[in-house]
């Protein structure tokens, strides 16, 4: 007899592989599923509501509070209540010193570029173990709530995380007993939510405008045939509605004349008025004027001042629309939809502003708190095999690529590729005998590495002792569908190999992110000439090491007059390297190279000639 589960919250017939989808947010996370009826469900677990604040309280007797009770532990005890743990993901003290006072609770500098770890009393916790709280809080809701065991997910983070963040969110998600089946980016887990394009013969380019609590992202998908591609995406991991509720504090702590570094080093205070802000923010958005009172600290603020606070934050966003849009190539002309997602989407400046970008409304039909958790549960769905309708393409945020000889950034993966992706190139060595090969890989838009962000080096080691130029080394770059980068290093004749899993020991800044696309744009020029001055420079270094090499090997067989004029060109070259001058550069090598091809090609005859010796061909 075959038996069947039946699951006794729904009354349905009980899959054997129910995968949820996660929203894992600065604010409040949410854990959605596909219902019986085939829609994507959030789950409101014994009538708590379906936003579970993203905050972790350590009690004094050790135990945890997570979620909404925890929640009011961020006025009555700051010091030992995490929250917005999200921002702080992938990333190295560095990253968020400038935001170091916004955190009530310790977070340590240890003055190097590793992850930054958060000190409650005498234990240390990665953001990674704290974020794995709030997943595990959200499985064991969604395991009360459908009374089944869950043990696969799908999490969304925001399109611009980098590949740091993604690797951190897959692990935090390891760390809470799930098997995290796909990192999908938030605006197309929204698109997938307003099932725009499940019309197979609809044609639609979208834009989704995602300003959740802590991040923001914009990206530019084009629906056709099922097929959701994303063609460009831009962003800030450091910009969201908490931005608005600091202008608010800001404002307020100016207003009443307050020291600003005395009520932040009182962390009590500075939450109560963080709150304050927040349930100002909201009201602003149905009323004029709003008056609170934190204390004796009056707190009132009108609809006009708040906007004219937050408008430099909104352009922000908006600025990123601009350079989304050039990069797929399009003009807000192009655009059919405009998709509103995340809470500070209900500001009714930013809707205004959206609206006046792209020439008509943004939609918000749908719960804009919501949205990307239903879109992660079709796309559990999808994976989990009952949906083979949809197909995703994402695209990378950043170029991949490894430094060559001279500093340059050779580009493996370019910005905005598909993915997943595979892409390589092969190299060789530049010196005889070299038996190791360093390949340091960077992610950036520059020309020179030093501009880049470094992800990883290693070193391909054992290769056999042979001339320079001889080895083939093939290097692949494998992005998964998470944005995971795994390198692989192959040297063909000897068959060694190599292999690393980029997991970067910090996360990009968000002035490095627009610093390395908006200076790519800007420096354009002088990226491409200072790269041909590199290029030949180090193309006359090698040609310098090899002849060198030549007249040493070669002394018996070769004329006086030869080896003299040889010895000059090469230090009229050497003299060159380091003149600026990529021409003059070029033109010593041309004279050197012409000067000893003659007797260069009269050597090796000689050599062949004696190899030969005595042999006869076949």
């Amino acid at each position: 007899m075959a038996k069947v589960s039946i699951n006794i919250a729904t009354g349905s017939i009980q899959k054997e592989d129910l995968v949820v989808g996660i929203d894992l947010g600065t604010t409040n996370s949410l854990i959605a599923f596909i219902n019986p009826d085939g829609h994507p469900q959030v789950i409101n677990d014994t009538g708590k509501g379906v936003l579970v604040p993203s905050v972790v309280h350590f009690n004094a007797d050790g135990s945890l509070t997570v979620g909404n009770e925890a929640k009011t532990f961020l006025v009555t005890d700051p010091t030992h209540t995490i929250f917005s743990v999200k921002r702080l993901l992938g990333r190295s003290y560095q990253d968020i010193k400038d935001h170091a006072d916004f955190f009530s609770y310790k977070i340590i500098d240890d003055g190097t570029e590793g992850l930054v770890r958060i000190q409650v009393d005498n234990t240390f916790y990665t953001p990674i173990e704290l974020s794995s709280l709030l997943l595990k809080e959200l499985k064991e809701r969604a395991e009360h709530a459908l009374k089944t065991k869950i043990t696969r997910a799908v999490i969304t983070v925001p399109a611009y995380f980098n590949d740091s963040q993604r690797g951190a969110t897959r692990d935090a998600g390891k760390l809470a007993g799930l098997d995290i089946l796909r990192i999908v980016n938030e605006p197309t887990a929204a698109s997938l939510a307003y099932g725009i394009g499940l019309n197979s013969e609809e044609t639609k380019t979208i834009a989704v405008y995602d300003l959740g609590g802590g991040t923001f992202d914009v990206s530019i998908l084009r629906i056709q045939n099922g097929i959701f591609e994303v063609l460009s995406t831009g962003g800030d991991t450091f910009l969201g509605g908490d931005d608005f509720d600091r202008a608010i504090v800001n404002y307020w702590i100016e207003q009443n004349k307050l020291n600003h570094t005395e009520v932040f080093l009182n962390q009590k205070l500075a939450q109560q008025l963080r709150l304050k802000a927040e349930e100002a923010k909201k009201a602003l958005s149905t009323q004029n004027i709003f008056n609170g009172l934190v204390g004796n600290i009056p707190c009132a603020i009108t609809k006009t001042t708040f906007e004219d606070l937050i408008t430099p934050k909104v352009n922000q966003t908006l600025d990123h629309c601009k350079n989304a849009l050039q990069d797929a190539q399009l003009t807000v002309n192009d655009i059919d939809e405009v998709v509103l997602v995340g809470g500070s989407t209900r500001t009714p400046l930013v809707k205004q502003k959206i609206a006046n970008f792209f020439g008509k409304p943004g939609q918000d039909q749908l719960n804009p708190d919501e949205v990307v958790a239903l879109g992660a549960a079709i796309q559990a769905d999808i994976l989990a095999g009952n949906r083979k309708d949809i197909l995703l393409l994402d695209v990378t945020p950043l170029s991949l690529g490894v430094e060559t000889m001279g500093g340059l950034m050779d580009v493996i993966i370019p910005r905005n590729s598909k993915i997943p992706t595979k892409a390589g190139r092969q190299y060789t060595t530049s010196i005889d005998g070299q038996a190791n090969m360093k390949i340091a890989v960077y992610q950036g838009e520059r020309d020179l590495v030093q501009e880049n962000r470094k992800l990883a080096e290693f070193d391909l080691k054992n290769i056999p002792a042979m001339p320079a130029g001889l080895p083939k080394v093939d290097i692949h770059f494998l992005l998964n569908a998470d944005g995971i980068l795994t390198v692989q290093a192959h040297e063909l004749r000897s068959g060694t190999k190599q292999e690393v899993e980029i997991k970067p020991s910090y996360g990009l800044t968000d002035q490095e992110v627009e610093r390395m696309l908006l200076e790519s744009i800007q420096h354009a020029g002088e990226d491409i000439n200072q790269r041909m001055l590199i290029e030949a420079r180090t193309e006359g270094e090698q040609m310098v090491y090899i002849t060198e090499q030549f007249l040493s090997k070669h002394q018996h067989t070769l004329h006086k007059v030869e080896i003299e004029g040889t010895t000059h060109l090469i230090k009229s070259l050497k003299d060159t390297l380091n003149s600026g001058n990529k021409d003059l550069i070029l033109k010593n090598m041309n004279q050197l190279n012409e000067f000893t091809r003659p007797f260069a090609e009269r050597v090796m005859d000689q050599a062949i000639a004696q190899t030969m010796k005595g042999k006869a061909i076949k």
